[in-house]
């Protein structure tokens, strides 16, 4: 038995994204959801991630029930998030916000928050339900001894999943791409229900973003063909990628002390720029 470091995990966690059941919603939500809200891209970003999270580390600290009711209602969980995702496509379309409790910074509250975390949430179900994903999550806490460990291993792991997606949301944010003119285009008006909506370029790339993928989703799951393969290469490149990077640091003194302090440095500069932004 192996003890897998954290820096083993983001690894694992980042090739787990690739996995074709897994960025195939999670990928598709995101992009939706940067070119819906434009603005504050990074902080878009935090709460989708915060979703994913929410969903992840509990299967991570062993609750196996969870992991296996995800896995057994695995195309109910596709049918659903492709309805979700569909329900977004056209508050994109329309650029309605989804309410939230009133709790004091309310006037000013950046984006549709309730969505964006909403589109998280089914988007880390739907992880849960890729098998070679969640083979790798039951893998790595089952080779933590302590509870402590395992979240550190759970939240490397996830951290890796949704890196990609930071770097990404840091070079849109640094170079304001979806601030153009261009994406501030109007297009023209909405009217429905006695009332105008206009419609911007980037409402309606997030629209088309959101209304393809969910009915392709919901066509898939209708007809059958949303399958749950194992994808042994996939679940393979997954434990390969996390023994062998363990393999390789487990020689370095404090190895996860210093993965530790460089995982709290980028959650503290995230932050600094999620503020500054």
């Amino acid at each position: 038995m192996i003890q897998i470091s954290l820096i083993a995990a983001f690894l694992a966690g980042m090739v787990a994204l690739f996995a074709p059941c897994c960025i195939s919603y999670l990928l598709p939500a995101y992009f939706g959801t940067i070119f819906k809200e434009r603005s504050r891209v990074l902080l878009m970003t935090v709460v989708y991630s915060l979703g994913i999270f929410l969903v992840m580390l509990p299967i991570v600290l062993g609750a196996r029930a969870l992991a296996l009711f995800f896995f057994r209602i695995h195309d109910s969980t596709y049918l659903i998030g492709s309805l979700v995702m569909l329900g977004v496509g056209i508050l994109s379309l329309l650029g309605l916000k989804l309410p939230m409790p009133a709790i004091g910074f309310q006037q000013k509250r950046p984006g549709d928050i309730p969505s964006v975390f909403m589109l998280g949430v089914f988007s880390g179900i739907t992880s849960v339900c890729c098998a070679p994903v969640l083979i790798g999550v039951l893998t790595l806490s089952s080779l933590t001894p302590t509870t402590l460990q395992a979240l550190g291993v759970g939240g490397a792991y996830v951290l890796g999943m949704v890196a990609p997606l930071y770097i990404t949301s840091l070079l849109i944010s640094r170079g304001n791409l979806l601030e153009r003119p261009f994406f501030k285009r109007r297009l023209g008006t909405i009217h429905l229900a006695g009332q105008a909506f206009p419609l911007f370029v980037s409402n309606l790339i997030a629209a088309a973003i959101f209304l393809i993928t969910g009915s392709l989703m919901l066509f898939l799951t209708l007809t059958g063909n949303v399958g749950m393969p194992t994808d042994d290469r996939f679940t393979g490149m997954i434990n390969a990628t996390a023994f062998r990077a363990t393999e390789m640091t487990q020689s370095i003194p404090g190895v996860n002390v210093v993965a530790a302090v460089l995982l709290v440095f980028f959650l503290v500069r995230l932050l600094t720029y999620v503020i500054k932004e």
